[in-house]
């Protein structure tokens, strides 16, 4: 059985035929009844050993509109508390009988060691500073709403890029489809080696937005930092936040996108996210469908049609070591 682990286990076709099927799991959305049958019988497992609201109930909604059960493991109430070990929450969920895990871990590579455990199709919800893969593809499913092909368009990553798995899903995701992007930091929370990636730096925030068809904000990770990598919050929101005046300066037109928690106040400005441009509320729906996509190639029909995972790369991070 198929994974999806990470970004790179997909290639630009890949990628492109999920966002090719994804308009039709959204208009399952829009039915009076927004359900179908397509994974009836099948049951999906939510495993989340860190703090979630969109990515955990996007799932779940996913996978009740395609007619499969849920089962929910409360890492916080569960055996885990008493030193369950994760293999064996995770074999004692399979013996349940399950045919997919949704995990989320503190800890790069869980996702792939997983896959070691379980017969079941293994999906990264987001682990450690690695992979955020479904994150990706629903922020390339709203810019392409809102951009058409991506293809030589500009795409500005502002923000903590150093402890960011959404950043790095979506440089992969972004540059496959042929966008280019920018990623604005300041040195402290840009990635150990930037020039192994393939993107462009900028530390001066209002020379990289003159020429962004988008931007992808970021908030700081402040549950994964272990020292202090800003003088203070005031400062970094001065120089890196998106402004009204920022804002302004980009134009109606320029898609601004954020995973979300948002940091108000700090990564963007309090009155900012009422604006048009902001696709938060977009980028929730569109994970919802996205989710059922990917679900469906994996359980359904479509199965047969997914790649076989790449292995973890090393990521600079305590809980990988």
């Amino acid at each position: 059985m198929n994974h999806l682990l990470s970004i790179d286990d997909l290639t630009a076709a890949d990628i492109r035929e999920i966002l090719r099927i994804t308009p039709s799991f959204a208009e399952v959305a829009e039915r009076r009844i927004s359900k179908v049958p397509a994974l009836r019988g099948q049951t999906v497992a939510l495993l989340f050993y860190e703090d979630s609201t969109r990515t955990r109930l996007s799932f779940e909604v996913a996978a009740k509109r395609l007619s499969a059960d849920t089962l929910n493991v409360s890492v916080s109430t569960s055996s885990v508390n008493k030193g369950e070990s994760l293999r064996d929450t995770a074999e004692t969920i399979e013996a349940m009988g399950i045919d997919a895990v949704v995990v989320r871990h503190r800890s790069s590579g869980v996702p792939m060691q997983l896959t070691k455990w379980v017969d079941a199709a293994v999906i990264n919800a987001g682990d450690g500073w690695h992979q955020h893969p479904t994150q990706a593809l629903l922020d390339c499913f709203t810019l392409e709403q809102q951009l058409g092909d991506l293809t030589g368009r500009n795409i500005v990553i502002v923000g903590d890029i150093r402890h960011s798995r959404v950043a790095r899903s979506d440089v992969g995701a972004f540059t496959r489809l042929g966008a280019e992007v920018t990623l604005v930091a300041p040195p402290t929370l840009l990635p150990a080696a930037p020039d192994t990636w393939p993107v462009r730096i900028e530390t001066n925030l209002d020379r990289a937005l003159q020429r962004a068809d988008a931007v992808c904000l970021l908030r700081m990770q402040r549950e994964r930092q272990h020292e202090a990598l800003v003088p203070d919050l005031r400062e970094y929101a001065t120089l890196y936040g998106l402004t009204a005046q920022r804002a302004a300066a980009l134009g109606p037109d320029v898609p601004i996108l954020h995973p979300g928690p948002m940091n108000r106040g700090v990564e963007i400005a309090a009155d900012v996210p009422d604006l048009d441009q902001v696709l938060v509320v977009d980028q929730v729906r569109n994970g919802v469908a996205v989710r059922m996509a990917v679900l469906f190639l994996l359980l359904g029909s479509g199965a047969a049609g997914m790649p076989a995972p790449a292995l973890v790369d090393d990521v600079e991070t305590e809980d990988a070591r």
